[in-house]
């Protein structure tokens, strides 16, 4: 037996797909900014925050950290947003989708998550400002729900992490309001 489908649903039914398109699409656009919000690990005081946000084909990295000893301090994106282990080695190694060679941030060849190092003064507290071309917010290689460590040591570029030593403070990247 045969249905008959009036106009007026059928025209329903288009606006409703069309809609639903159209706002899937809006929300589908790639994330302009991220965030990760740093929490203590390894027993130490070190808190903060770190932006990530699009510029081009860069991203503008801004990072706010306190509670540092005075002095150099490794700084990296590792492999998973997990700081569930008091250490935070639940973040695993650093973010390296290339398996490239570990090396400063200007290096031509590094690991994606190799930032270098954040200078802490005398307070205990560090500011640090960079752009990275290595750094992505979508696609394959993306930095979300990856995590932010900050080291207890400074980082010597040495193979195979930068000998920055233990894991004083850990984030999650998460998208952030523009």
């Amino acid at each position: 037996m045969k249905t008959k489908t009036s106009k007026p649903l059928n025209v329903i039914a288009l606006v409703a797909i069309a809609l639903t398109l159209t706002l899937g699409n809006a929300f589908a656009q790639e994330p302009t900014k991220a965030i990760a919000v740093l929490h203590s690990a390894s027993g130490s005081q070190v808190t903060g925050t770190v932006t990530f946000t699009k510029t081009g084909d860069t991203v503008q990295v801004v990072a706010d950290i306190t509670g540092l000893t005075p002095g150099k301090h490794g700084f990296h994106i590792h492999e998973f947003g997990d700081c569930s282990a008091a250490d935070a080695s639940s973040a695993g190694g650093h973010f390296n989708p290339m398996k490239k060679p570990h090396g400063a941030p200007d290096a031509a060849e590094r690991h994606a998550g190799d930032m270098g190092n954040l200078e802490a003064d005398s307070t205990g507290k560090a500011h640090l400002e960079l752009k990275d071309s290595m750094l992505k917010l979508s696609g394959e290689h993306s930095i979300l729900g990856r995590g932010v460590i900050v080291h207890e040591k400074v980082d010597d570029w040495s193979q195979p992490t930068g000998n920055a030593g233990g894991r004083l403070a850990c984030g999650v990247i998460g998208v952030a309001k523009p």
